[in-house]
């Protein structure tokens, strides 16, 4: 995106001093039989997500609000940013610090022109101030003045 359209964008907020432009993506597929699953995702309280959900929720990050398990097309995702058009991801371990991905989802939620953060459960529980410094580097990259091209 040239620089003059950028200039023309709302920005939400700063990191620092840089500003932080809105990426609202609009119309997004929403499966509301998966409404259903959310109350007992919510309920099983899984820890590293709940760690997370600690920093940003009520706006605590930088003033952005975080959803907590929203619904995107056939998925249900960690947290989800709307002004930013931001998938937060909490990557579990399957086994002795093997962590999967779920690909397909990553490919088809991109697809969408959403941006996906990746954290694993093990950095949220051992280096918190990492992973936020890490989202903010994410956020100033993908969303600041300067925005690093893929």
């Amino acid at each position: 995106m040239c620089q003059i359209s950028r200039l023309m964008k709302q920005i939400l907020t700063y990191i620092g001093d840089e500003p932080i432009y809105r990426n609202f993506i609009e119309d997004l597929p929403y499966t509301p039989e998966l409404k259903k699953l959310l109350p007992g995702k919510r309920k099983a309280g899984i820890l590293a997500e709940v760690l997370f959900w600690y920093q940003v929720r009520a706006g605590n990050f930088h003033r952005i609000d975080f959803d907590r398990q929203r619904i995107i097309g056939n998925y249900i995702v960690d947290f989800y940013v709307k002004t930013l058009g931001l998938i937060v991801e909490i990557d579990t371990q399957v086994s002795n610090d093997i962590y999967k991905p779920d690909t397909k989802a990553e490919q088809y939620l991109e697809s969408l022109g959403l941006k996906m953060f990746r954290i694993s459960e093990t950095d949220i529980k051992n280096n918190m101030v990492m992973i936020m410094k890490n989202l903010e580097v994410f956020i100033i990259e993908n969303y600041g003045n300067h925005p690093v091209k893929n």
